[in-house]
């Protein structure tokens, strides 16, 4: 006998006005997240999902059409203000926060949660050519 498949009912997320937006730029790659207070995503890009490919993906222009295509979805869905948190060192950290301000959405605060060892791991040996 086959099994029955169910159909994955999807998850619905409450949108508040007060939000948080986490920037991930890494050197490969920007990605975007807005969350509402709880945590939960309500809408996410990347440079990626945008179609850059390669050494593109980690520009300023990249991160720009990144956030603005994150912040159009959550802007319609009720999002209003939120909260910045940016981790990495990324090119396109300023540039993304900056297009998601001027898409509509205010942003009241800016953190960085870039994670910085306390001489932590050992450096690997010097590069000898």
């Amino acid at each position: 006998m086959a099994k029955s498949r169910r159909s994955a009912k999807k998850r619905v997320v409450k949108v508040e006005p007060v939000g948080r937006a986490y920037i991930h730029a890494s050197f490969n790659n920007i990605i975007i997240t807005l969350t509402n207070n709880a945590g939960q995503v309500i809408s996410w890009s990347s440079a990626g999902k945008m179609g850059f490919r390669g050494s593109k993906k980690n520009t300023p222009y990249a991160a720009q059409m990144a956030a603005e295509d994150c912040t159009k979805v959550a802007y319609d869905l009720g999002l209003r203000k939120v909260k910045v948190f940016v981790k990495g060192p990324g090119s396109g950290r300023e540039s993304a926060i900056r297009t998601i301000h001027t898409a509509g959405i205010a942003v009241m605060e800016i953190q960085d949660t870039t994670p910085l060892p306390h001489n932590g791991c050992r450096p690997p040996k010097r590069r000898r050519v």
